[in-house]
């Protein structure tokens, strides 16, 4: 049985019509990892990195993302963010990025929450990415890992 595309027909690509869904609460989380060397953990951790704060400016850096989805994503619609929230965790070998984002809205929030994510751990590499480059200019730890929807929930609203 062949798989069905909701953003496929007649083996064109078009923008799926949600103007008959209904409005509910929609919830999305993603999750990914950067990892990176021990000193440049340490240098995060201790807010010595040159190019100034690691974590806040990739905090921002997703916000921005987030509420930028569909001018970067073709078919994603324009939606109604009500909150996005953007945690970090360092650990021994890689920092983790989570990236929460609501909507009350037609279409769910999935894509926002792994654009975010993704966002948030380019802008940790840009930002330590002269501590991680070798000899030869290339980055042999660095690596973006996992990036992945954690979970996504779609609730009725009880006050429609």
């Amino acid at each position: 049985m062949m798989q069905e595309f909701s953003h496929i027909k007649d083996d064109r690509a078009y923008m799926v019509d949600i103007s008959n869904k209904e409005i509910v609460s929609r919830y999305a989380t993603a999750s990914g990892r950067i990892s990176l060397t021990e000193p440049t953990l340490e240098s995060i951790r201790s807010g010595t990195v040159e190019k100034g704060n690691v974590l806040a400016t990739a905090r921002t850096a997703a916000i921005l993302a987030v509420k930028r989805v569909p001018e970067m994503i073709p078919m994603c619609h324009q939606i109604p963010i009500t909150s996005i929230d953007v945690e970090f965790e360092v650990g021994d070998t890689d920092v983790t990025a989570n990236v929460e984002v609501r909507s009350v809205g037609k279409t769910g929030v999935e894509m926002e929450a792994l654009t975010g994510v993704s966002v948030a751990l380019l802008t940790i590499w840009d930002m330590v990415k002269s501590a991680e480059k070798d000899d030869t200019g290339n980055y042999p730890s660095t690596a973006i890992k996992d990036i992945h929807v954690v979970k996504k929930i779609k609730e009725q609203l009880t006050n429609q």
